[in-house]
């Protein structure tokens, strides 16, 4: 009796089964999983040897789970606590500054060219795309404007304000503003609303999906970016996370090479050089990692509808 039970109770759960993969859905979810396991091992590589010790890769190699744990290679790099500190201040300043900044003038400039009673919106339209093809052999005279002519140098604005229009990002913005319909905007202009108060009172609650889409390219644009520092800064306090992080790096291959015969060696040997390296990406790409749970659930919708063809 109780096998009879049982065996009326699975039939059920076999027949979803069966139904899953005449449909396909099952065997689609088989490959998702597997690709989503073949992107999270490099990760947790990476985590395995900063946890590791130097001595315990140089004579295995790299595992994911340590041979030796050892905490020496985040005693390396945060030995210098303020340094660290001051950086990750700096790089969170930079990055929510700078999405907020970037997603009020990709938005100012994608709305009216999405609009089709502005009569110069193709004008404007061509002129963003055509900076998406002649961007290089500019880097002489753009320096040039932002240190002689702005004199941005070793300031904090200097670090975000050159990456706030982005062609790429106005031409999907466009494209979402216009699936808004025009009927909308007609009937608050009937209702006597403004242009300023048509768009942030109807537009922008209707385009959270493409803004938190935007938001979340600008967020890794800024938080990953060590360049602007690179160019424009050479104030050791004015330093974000990623350019320090290069620069401990440098400095390590540097040691490596100009160190040689017994000095060399035992200079390299108190070096965490390789476990450093894991180290400062665990550090570096944590706090990001937290921005993708609060704009996964509009980030597909509003890439999907943002990139389509007009």
């Amino acid at each position: 009796m109780r096998n009879t039970n049982k065996a009326l109770q699975s039939a059920p759960l076999l027949r979803k089964i069966g139904d899953g993969f005449k449909s396909g859905t099952i065997p689609i979810h088989v490959i998702f999983i597997i690709y989503a396991a073949l992107c999270i091992l490099p990760l947790t590589l990476v985590i395995g040897i900063s946890f590791s010790s130097e001595k315990s890769v140089a004579l295995n190699g790299y595992r994911i789970i340590p041979v030796e744990t050892s905490l020496s290679a985040y005693d390396f790099v945060l030995k210098e606590g303020g340094a660290v500190l001051r950086a990750y201040l700096i790089t969170i300043l930079v990055t929510v500054c700078g999405t907020i900044s970037g997603l009020l003038l990709v938005s100012l400039y994608a709305y009216p060219i999405s609009r089709r009673d502005f009569k110069y919106r193709r004008f404007f339209s061509l002129f963003a795309f055509i900076t998406m093809l002649f961007t290089s052999g500019f880097l002489v005279p753009w320096y040039i404007i932002v240190v002689r002519l702005l004199h941005l140098k070793n300031t904090f604005p200097v670090l975000f304000l050159p990456y706030l229009q982005n062609a790429w990002f106005i031409l999907i913005m466009r494209t979402f503003f216009k699936t808004i319909p025009d009927s909308l905007i007609e009937s608050a202009k009937i209702d006597g609303a403004g242009e300023y108060r048509i768009f942030f009172k109807i537009i922008v609650p209707l385009s959270i999906p493409g803004l938190a889409t935007i938001g979340l390219f600008f967020a890794l644009l800024f938080w990953n970016d060590f360049f602007l520092n690179m160019m424009f800064t050479d104030n050791e306090k004015m330093f974000n996370l990623q350019y320090l992080m290069v620069r401990v790096m440098l400095n390590i291959q540097y040691l490596s090479q100009v160190t040689t015969g017994s000095q060399s060696a035992e200079i390299m040997k108190n070096i965490p050089s390789r476990t450093s390296q894991m180290a400062m990406c665990i550090l570096s790409i944590g706090p990001i990692v937290f921005a993708y749970p609060f704009a996964q659930r509009f980030f597909i919708k509003g890439l999907t509808v943002g990139a389509i063809k007009e």
